[in-house]
């Protein structure tokens, strides 16, 4: 079995997979901006998994990866580095990796298709990956559209504060950007969605686009009213869940790998 873990800037989701894929397990809770409790909570939820017999653990996370040990945390989680690796070590007796969040949901998403795509996630901030014939690209490594400046109604700023699924909850005052509706918001997301599509086919010229997320979950919504640039936009096949779906892929083939290397 291998164990999924995905350290969101909303929730952190832990999900267990059996060999073959399948979901045998699953929690989720809310990720306390307190450090000290957010570590309680994840203490407490990976306990419940501690007694399985896991192959692997991939944590995944939205920020940087500092050798496979300290990660520094973006989506507005201040915390600085934080080391997780001896939490897991206690509980988990087989090899831990971790993985930014955006380049395992790319992993998932883009294994889907034999031609290039670009996976986008709209969900706290705006993040993705490149990938071509289901292989991550470099240049995901410094793939972060959302920090890109639009102008928006008159005003300059980021395009996740503008089109993240974050964004529009708050300025439509909703829980969840999955409630929208309408012809006048979907209107409304699409030009918002719309801002940095077409830099990003300038510069990347994918076959795919994949628009995920919250925002991917009402994709069926908004898509006709998005730009026609001669790419195709798609659903994600699972708009909120991508990320532990790349890290249960991710674990499968770092298995592969260790195996090889062992054999040799």
């Amino acid at each position: 079995m291998y164990l999924a873990v995905d350290i969101g800037g909303t929730k952190t989701l832990i999900a267990l997979f059996s060999t073959h894929g399948r979901v045998i397990k699953r929690v989720k809770f809310k990720t306390s901006h307190s450090k000290p409790k957010f570590m309680a909570d994840l203490t407490k939820n990976l306990r419940s998994f501690s007694k399985r017999r896991v192959r692997s653990v991939v944590v995944a996370i939205p920020g940087t990866v500092q050798k496979n040990c300290s990660v520094l945390l973006g989506n507005r989680l201040e915390w600085g580095k934080l080391n997780l690796m001896d939490l897991l070590k206690d509980l988990f007796e087989c090899p831990i990796y971790f993985e930014n969040d955006a380049s395992l949901a790319s992993i998932y998403e883009g294994s889907f298709y034999h031609k290039k795509v670009v996976f986008l996630t709209f969900s706290t901030g705006i993040g993705g990956g490149v990938v071509d014939n289901g292989k991550l690209l470099d240049e995901s490594a410094k793939f972060e559209p959302g920090h890109k400046i639009y102008d928006f109604n008159g005003k300059k700023a980021e395009w996740e504060d503008i089109a993240a699924a974050s964004a529009l909850e708050n300025f439509y005052h909703i829980d969840t950007a999955t409630e929208l509706r309408g012809t006048e918001k979907m209107h409304d997301v699409a030009d918002r969605i719309s801002l940095g599509l077409n830099d990003i086919v300038k510069k990347y010229h994918p076959d795919i686009i994949v628009l995920g997320g919250p925002i991917g979950k009402i994709f069926k919504r908004y898509a006709k009213f998005l730009p026609d640039l001669d790419v195709k936009f798609v659903r994600p096949k699972r708009p909120l869940e991508s990320v532990i779906y790349g890290c249960y892929l991710y674990a499968k083939k770092q298995g592969v790998v260790e195996r090889k290397h062992t054999s040799k």
